[in-house]
């Protein structure tokens, strides 16, 4: 038995699933899940993430965390969290770039959110110091300093089409023994009637349920002790447009051929995370181009400091890298950054309005 077979006896057994039943099955089921049973990233996976591209990525997101830590008065204990660690690279570079911040080290409690059994295995061997939380509501209650950089666009979501004044939602159903998709019954959906004044006819919207099930936890905590958290992920302002996509060996390939096999992902509504993080008591930052976030920070003198040691080969490797993290046409304007943090705190560097 395959995904496919479980996903089409669940389909003729209960009828059409929305996409978020589908990623869920296709992302996590426990036998089969894409993230479940495979390391998904760099040259042998399906996809590469910022950390794996250059070093200098998580030095500066951990800087601006350890800076985040001193602006609320350098707590004696807090939580270092990722969501979503990839292989721990992130992490590691994170800890390598504040190991010389007095005291930092000393007040945190590493932890990875993170639920793939395999995953936590190279989590494990790149962070041995860590500890493991299978959701945001399972961290310490102390101030949390998070990050979470190409987590948010793998969580699962729903589509919805515009029909007149209501809403059809995106269903995938069965076409003999071949997944196809469909349209739900035309209703109102409460979450959607502010869309009306900025969509058509025809036009898409997705929205993520689950993305309040991640915020409203962190959020809390960093309401009640403190704390800040840097999102990184590609997406816009307000969701408009099927962004449903499924990449496999580094290609975008048709979601509903190999379920379990290629890696799906969806945009980021940003105005959303902004409304939870608000809602939960938090100040929401504008939400910045990476590549502005990234030479806010000092990239390019980063950059610049490491390239004197390097020649040849490395030396091009290493301003592909800077050029594909910050330039707009590669990295730079695709990925969105956005900081949360208590009302009276400061926003994480980087992302304060007045900056330019």
């Amino acid at each position: 038995m395959s995904l496919k077979d479980h996903i089409l006896q669940e389909l003729r057994q209960a009828g059409p699933m929305g996409v978020d039943r589908f990623m869920t099955l296709c992302l996590l089921h426990p036998r089969w899940g894409y993230y479940t049973c495979r390391d998904p990233l760099g040259a042998r996976g399906d996809f590469t993430t910022a950390p794996e591209i250059s070093q200098m990525f998580g030095e500066l997101i951990g800087l601006a965390l350890a800076q985040s830590w001193m602006d609320q008065g350098a707590p004696s204990a807090f939580t270092l969290a990722e969501l979503g660690p990839g292989r721990g690279t992130l992490m590691a570079d994170i800890l390598r770039a504040t190991s010389a911040v007095p005291g930092f080290h000393d007040a945190a409690q590493v932890v990875l959110v993170e639920r793939s059994p395999t995953l936590r295995t190279k989590q494990a061997q790149a962070v041995p110091q860590a500890d493991f939380a299978d959701s945001t509501a399972d961290l310490p209650e102390t101030p949390v300093f998070a990050v979470g950089n190409e987590f948010l666009d793998a969580l699962p979501i729903r589509q919805f089409q515009r029909s007149g004044a209501g809403w059809a939602e995106r269903l995938i159903g069965l076409d003999g023994d071949a997944l196809r998709w469909g349209l739900g019954p035309v209703s109102n959906h409460p979450a959607l009637i502010h869309r009306l004044d900025d969509t058509r006819d025809g036009d898409v919207v997705e929205l993520c349920p689950a993305m309040r099930d991640v915020l409203q936890p962190l959020g809390s905590r960093i309401t009640r002790h403190g704390g800040a958290v840097l999102f990184v992920d590609y997406g816009d302002w307000r969701s408009l447009g099927d962004t449903f996509q499924a990449v496999q060996n580094h290609a975008v390939t048709d979601p509903l051929i190999q379920p379990g096999e290629a890696d799906l992902t969806a945009h980021v509504d940003f105005e959303a995370l902004a409304q939870i993080g608000q809602a939960s008591g938090l100040r929401a930052s504008p939400m910045v181009p990476q590549g502005v976030f990234l030479e806010r920070l000092g990239i390019t003198a980063r950059a610049q400091a490491l390239a004197r040691h390097l020649t040849g080969t490395a030396l091009q490797s290493h301003i592909a890298a800077h050029r594909r993290l910050t330039h707009p046409d590669e990295m730079g304007s695709l990925f969105k950054v956005i900081g949360l943090a208590p009302m009276a705190a400061p926003l994480p560097p980087g992302l304060e309005p007045h900056e330019s």
